[in-house]
This record gives structure tokens, sequence and C-alpha cells, in this order.
């Protein structure tokens, strides 16, 4: 995962995953054997995003593939556009990507994705409120572990939702 700001004020956020294997490996179908340690997947994605985490723009490769189809796979990608990065995300990229809409590699890549989004944009976005709900409950309340509303994190940082027990 990488992250950049760019120029004109958006944030290229890339994945990659790459597969290769220590023996000679013949993808069903093929022709020729590859040998060990040639790419059998060479796969990119990058989401063009804004600080709100609404993508702008989805590119995406697949530069080695045991499937001379798989070559075909990011147009499948467009369907982003216009989505946004945050409580959902999963369940907006199943939906969209799911099964034969879409490549299984690519799809599993927008999740750590998203996290680097969040990472990469911290600077920008510390300073913010935190989002509440309609009760004025934390959104991160309960979001992970880390922010259980049993844990110390959420003792010290809300303590008006810490549902843990109290201290001796």
């Amino acid at each position: 995962m990488r992250a950049y700001r760019r120029a004109d004020g958006l944030y290229d956020i890339e994945g990659r995953v790459e597969d290769t294997k220590p023996i000679p490996f013949m993808a069903p179908l093929a022709k020729v054997e590859k040998p060990a340690g040639e790419h059998i997947h060479d796969i990119w994605v990058r989401l063009v995003i804004d600080d709100q985490f609404l993508i702008h723009d989805v590119a995406a490769s697949s530069d080695a593939t045991p499937f001379g189809v798989c070559k075909e796979s990011p147009a499948t990608l467009a369907k982003l556009k216009g989505e946004r990065i945050g409580a959902g995300w999963s369940k907006i990229v199943r939906g969209h990507l799911k099964g034969s809409a879409g490549c299984t590699h690519m799809m599993e890549l927008l999740g750590p994705m998203a996290t680097a989004a969040y990472q990469a944009l911290w600077p920008v976005t510390r300073t913010r409120p935190d989002p509440v709900d309609a009760n004025g409950r934390p959104l991160k309340v309960d979001s992970c572990y880390a922010y259980a509303s049993h844990t110390q994190v959420i003792q010290q940082m809300w303590p008006q939702h810490y549902t843990g027990p109290e201290k001796p």
C-alpha cells in the first residue's frame, strides 16, 4: 500500500498484489510452464480520493494473471467512482464486485487500501471533530477492538460511553 498527495489536492491510494512461486508453475489451461519466481499475479489498483474519502477515479491493471481474460477485469472497478470510503465500505465493495462481477484479488485489495487511506489522511483529518450518532455517541465506539466500549481507550477518551468495570 502507498499513498500520495497530488498537486491538485486529491490523493492517490495504491495497492498491489504480487504472487510468485518458488517452483515452476503450470496454470490451468496454460500451454507453457512459468519458471520459478515469475509472476503469476501482478495486480495493482489506484483510488483517487479527496479529503472526504470520496472516490473521484479508479485505475487498475492486471499485468500478470493466470488467465488472459483476467486482464479485462480492471474495468469493473469503475463502479466505485462516486462511492465513499467509510462505514460500510466492505459491503459497498462486495455489492459492486462480488463473484463474477469483479476480480477477487482486486476486491480483496480494497479493504487494506481503505486502511491506507485513513492512515495517509490522518494529518488532514485529525483536527476534525469525531463523527457522532444521533445520540452524540462517537462512531468510533465499538468500531474495533481497541475502541470497544469496555476498553481503557474509551474510558479515557469518552468516559460517558465506557461500559467496562469501574476502577477499584
